[in-house]
């Protein structure tokens, strides 16, 4: 029991700095430099105040200074990101592997909020996170460098012929993401990977449009159902496989 909650309080204190990275990646900002501050007072944030969920309970959701209110994100993020951890620990025990894939997964948060506020997939993640996979798959995980490079290559090219088809309906964004997922991943998991995201994103979409009144030409980003379909992937994908294949 104790293991699992230095698991989750290992995720949670990772997935604080997540946080920083999804303010500052899109501002061109350093993430190691200045230290954290309120985007409204810019005054620093104390560490007692920067207590990864408990914090926030503490303070009630409002800077100590200012008293300006602190997005919800930041708890849910660091709240997620131990969750997810813990989970990556129920199915890969201690060890290589569960560092690899928790910093798989955090990049898919970090990737999600992003695109939620702004619609942009950063190359500052998908570009080295995609020679990371293919490195990494190819020494330390199971998956191989000739899968990693087929899922790579797979996932990337057919987005990007859904680009050129559709004349922009897919963003390049989309495109360095999914190739990066299948670096990791496979070509199999980045098949399911792009079935559960489309999947995911058509069910939001026709919520929205039943229970929103958002018409079809609403803009969805589409990077947070891939990040989502590539986590189901990762702790489901060879069972949801072998199930398809094997009924």
């Amino acid at each position: 029991m104790l293991t699992y909650l230095v698991v989750f309080i290992f995720g949670a204190v990772v997935g604080s700095f997540l946080n920083v990275c999804i303010y500052r990646v899109p501002r061109g900002e350093s993430l190691v430099l200045p230290d954290s501050r309120c985007p409204d007072c810019r005054e620093q944030i104390a560490f007692y105040d920067n207590i990864p969920i408990i914090s926030y309970i503490l303070l009630k959701g409002r800077c100590r200074k200012c008293g300006s209110k602190i997005s919800f994100r930041y708890p849910v993020v660091e709240a997620l990101n131990g969750l997810l951890y813990l989970f990556l620990y129920f199915a890969f025990g201690p060890g290589v592997q569960f560092l690899i894939y928790a910093v798989f997964i955090s990049s898919l948060i970090v990737v999600t909020f992003i695109d939620l506020d702004s619609q942009i997939i950063p190359d500052r993640i998908t570009i080295p996170g995609t020679i990371l996979g293919i490195l990494l798959a190819s020494t330390l995980l199971p998956v191989g460098l000739k899968d990693s490079l087929t899922g790579a290559i797979l996932g990337g090219g057919f987005f990007y012929l859904t680009a050129v088809v559709s004349r922009g309906g897919m963003g390049g964004g989309d495109i360095k993401l999914i190739a990066m997922i299948g670096s990791f991943l496979g070509w199999k998991e980045v098949l399911l990977t792009i079935f559960l995201g489309a999947l995911s994103g058509s069910i939001v979409g026709i919520f929205l449009m039943i229970f929103k009144g958002k018409g079809r030409k609403h803009k969805i980003p589409f990077g947070p159902f891939l990040a989502l379909g590539a986590i189901l992937s990762l702790f489901l994908g060879k069972d949801l496989i072998e199930w398809y294949l094997n009924p």
